[in-house]
């Protein structure tokens, strides 16, 4: 019987370890990638502005 209990723990932990694998795994809204995807597309827009008049390549 006592060696059921010491198998007990590491069956737990790997019950464990699936649960918190799953947790950091699920999926998270995406919204601040809309955000920073415009903030990336004015900077863009202001850098070829600024180099717009210039000859250098």
């Amino acid at each position: 019987m006592g060696a059921l209990l010491w198998l007990l723990i590491p069956v737990l932990a790997a019950l464990a370890a699936m649960l918190w694998s799953t947790w950091a795994q699920r999926n998270r809204r995406s919204g601040g990638d809309i955000a920073e995807l415009a903030g990336y597309e004015r900077f863009r827009a202001a850098m070829e502005r600024e180099h717009s008049g210039s000859d250098l390549v």
